[in-house]
């Protein structure tokens, strides 16, 4: 069997195998650092439902000033009433409020809390959670914030994952292929 034969035969499931572990390591740490970025979301959205159920108002717990969304890492809230109109809020999409989807609110309905990325318009991601508080007739808390951050720290992180990924294939081939040649040569056969 020629050598680059016997080289692919090694290195290809190695290759895999790099791969494989390439891949998971990514998506692990991608869904680690997404879920991380809705934790101060949480908190507050819990704390503000809570003081609606206490009796806030909803323009006591809204803090100010308005956020813009598309360019401020803030986090922002908005405090809807049952049928998701806006009783207050201060986050602002170029100047006008936005309301998370009614799909969100309906899941919202039936369990209580939904952790979503909500893309108001294209560019604009944020890491939002939604929680229900039940004072009057109830309602929704939504809290959000850019995943600007988060995203560009993803990025960074995938080229170093592909960077590694490279240097691995590349070190294992050089590896293979010297230990194959190795096997293969004459002084290897006789000692």
């Amino acid at each position: 069997m020629s050598l680059i034969r016997r080289v692919l035969l090694t290195w290809l499931p190695l290759a895999g195998l790099a791969t494989a572990t390439a891949f998971t390591v990514f998506i692990v740490t991608q869904q680690v650092w997404r879920a991380a970025a809705n934790d101060p979301q949480i908190e507050i959205a819990r704390g503000t439902a809570l003081a609606l159920d206490q009796g806030g108002s909803a323009a006591d717990v809204v803090p100010q000033p308005a956020v813009p969304m598309e360019r401020s890492l803030a986090t922002f809230v908005t405090v809807l009433d049952d049928s998701g109109r806006v009783l207050a809020s201060s986050g602002r999409l170029r100047g006008e409020v936005r309301v998370v989807p009614s799909g969100v609110l309906d899941q919202v309905r039936r369990d209580g809390e939904e952790r979503v990325t909500w893309q108001p318009e294209r560019g604009v991601r944020i890491a939002t959670v939604v929680e229900r508080y039940s004072a009057g007739s109830g309602g929704f808390v939504v809290v959000g914030r850019s995943l600007e951050e988060a995203q560009d720290r993803i990025e960074k992180f995938w080229h170093l994952i592909a960077l590694s990924w490279a240097a691995t294939l590349a070190g294992l081939i050089a590896l293979v292929t010297v230990t194959e040649w190795l096997r293969g040569s004459p002084t290897a056969r006789h000692s």
